[in-house]
């Protein structure tokens, strides 16, 4: 992915950071100031222990004046290497590794050895910040599993703010900050810039922060130095798997949030196999959750603290009955299609109650009402009354696909089409299952391009094809590229009463070609075929990034 910050959102940090000298800064590393010879006698504002340190960063391309350039390796370069870059945009000084001391010495900047920069950097971050477990923060809420996190963490915001509470996400799709929004970068930021996200949230007088962990923030220390004050688990389910080299090292990739040095308490969902294993590994204290209509053991999530029920389910909205302990209950609606959409919701307000949140002002807000949020990318409705209805879903493996294959299925009274590619240099060893649940979940199939990064994108396509041939040789699928015209294509296919469900890109607003980020949008150009085929079309709920 190109690294040119014009084609990346942001980093966000507090207008106002804590300002900390630089000489207390080595103190906390336990690290002694070292300077390259040449430079030893200099007094540039680098070698003065009360030089200011206001943050930190990994990338000198976020790099601002008074902070600490923190010089890891990389895939393929140190970087080290960039520190003579650094000292021009105004770094204080480097924390690097033995590996790359001599070119940060060589900067002319101060350096502190550690031997493991990454590993310090969430405790560092927090430090720098005051954002650490000692610090006062907002609530803090992560939420962890393979589908369903970035759902409940925009239900949780939602929720939030019915209760009148001043709140923040973080997710892969956004970042809000009490009402703000701003395009993510990564599922889950850096360490640095998810602290300097929470110091910001605070200075911004947020009092409640969803934040959506995934498991590749865990393993590569994202959220080191934060305690969340109530951790959810959704599910597991194939995924990954070019990170992890099988499903039990991605289980325990997620472990380490139901520990206490992650959170506080937890909620764990019985939907899926692993719930019950995240129970055994759980070591805060937790609360089970569970919905039997979607449940892989109906009967152990019947048995759960809190079970959810499924009342109805329209085009525009899913309602369910939550019940739980000491008699609470409550009915709400959900505004998306899904069971599992319902399973989400009941999560996050179990979660809102686990937090402290009184239950009579949950009840009072949502019962037998409708949850305000707005869950972009996420099975969204774009179609209008009449014509075939599109769902843009970012659902991107077989379990995903099964699930909302089969919501759409339930409100559709016609024909079902699925749209879909998938990613390269990802997970390969879901392609076939992917074309699998595709076709067997639809009854037309239209296969296409996602993100191809650097792969061939008429061998990703041939893999999806192979996977669902294999599985139903009669059926109808067809092959379009590229996506602008695969979409037209869908629209041509259906009439009045079906439904297309187009999944994987969901809110994103970008296609990445051989490290590119071609601008592109899912959502407008379903909208775009819609008009252009005579059908209706409303306004949108979101901005529109694709070029005319």
């Amino acid at each position: 992915m190109t690294t040119d910050p014009a084609n990346l959102p942001p980093v966000l940090r507090p207008e106002n950071p804590p300002v900390h000298r630089f000489a207390d800064l080595a103190a906390h590393l336990g690290a002694p100031i070292e300077h390259h010879p040449v430079d030893a006698d200099a007094t540039d504002v680098g070698a003065d222990p009360s030089a200011p340190v206001t943050g930190l960063t990994l990338a000198t391309a976020d790099l601002r004046p008074g902070d600490l350039f923190v010089a890891v390796q990389g895939g393929t370069r140190h970087g080290a290497e960039f520190a003579g870059d650094a000292a021009a945009r105004g770094a204080v000084a480097v924390v690097t590794d033995a590996a790359g001391r001599e070119r940060a010495l060589a900067s002319g900047l101060p350096t502190l050895v550690v031997p493991d920069p990454r590993g310090c950097l969430g405790a560092l971050s927090a430090w720098i910040y005051a954002t650490g477990p000692g610090d006062a923060l907002p609530i803090l809420f992560g939420t962890t599993g393979t589908n369903g996190k970035t759902s409940v963490s925009h239900l949780l915001e939602g929720i939030l703010t019915q209760l009148g509470v001043t709140s923040g996400l973080s997710s892969t799709a956004e970042r809000h900050i009490a009402g703000d929004v701003i395009v993510s970068r990564l599922t889950t930021p850096e360490a640095y810039e998810m602290h300097a996200l929470l110091a910001l949230m605070r200075e911004r007088g947020v009092e409640a922060v969803a934040v959506e962990v995934s498991a590749q923030a865990l393993s590569r220390q994202r959220v080191d130095g934060i305690v969340f004050d109530v951790a959810g688990f959704t599910n597991l389910s194939h995924d990954h798997l070019d990170d992890y080299a099988d499903m039990a090292e991605y289980f325990q990739a997620k472990v380490p949030l139901f520990r206490p040095d992650r959170s506080r308490r937890a909620v764990i969902c019985l939907d899926s196999a692993s719930g019950a294993d995240v129970v055994d590994a759980c070591e805060v204290p937790y609360v089970t959750i569970g919905t039997p209509a979607i449940a892989a053991d109906p009967d152990a999530a019947a048995a759960a603290d809190w079970t959810v029920e499924i009342v109805d389910e329209q085009p525009d909205g899913t309602r369910f009955r939550l019940s739980g302990p000491a008699g609470r209950t409550l009915t709400t609606t959900v505004p998306v299609i899904g069971r599992h959409m319902a399973a989400n919701a009941a999560q996050a307000i179990v979660m809102i109650t686990e937090a402290g949140y009184d239950w009579g002002r949950i009840s009072e807000a949502l019962d037998q009402g409708v949850i305000r949020a707005y869950l972009p990318g996420r099975t969204e409705l774009l179609s209008g009354a009449s014509g075939p209805a599109i769902y843009v879903d970012f659902g991107h493996s077989p379990d995903a696909f099964e699930k909302t294959l089969a919501a759409v299925r339930r409100v559709t009274p016609g024909r079902v089409l699925m749209l879909f590619g998938a990613d390269g240099d990802r997970d390969k060893s879901k392609r076939h299952d992917m074309g699998r649940t595709a076709v067997e979940g639809s009854d037309i199939l239209v296969i296409t391009d996602h993100h191809p990064r650097f792969e061939n994108p008429d061998s990703i396509r041939a893999t999806l094809l192979e996977g669902a041939r294999r599985a139903r040789p009669d059926a109808e699928i067809h092959e379009y590229s590229p996506p602008e015209r695969a979409i037209v294509e869908a629209v041509a296919l259906v009439g009045d009463g079906d439904a297309i469900l187009w999944a994987g890109p969901g809110h994103q607003d970008y296609r990445d070609i051989r490290g590119e980020r071609t601008p592109y949008s899912a959502r407008e150009l379903s909208r775009r075929a819609l008009r252009d085929a005579g059908w209706p079309v409303p306004e949108p709920r979101w901005p529109v990034p694709y070029p005319d």
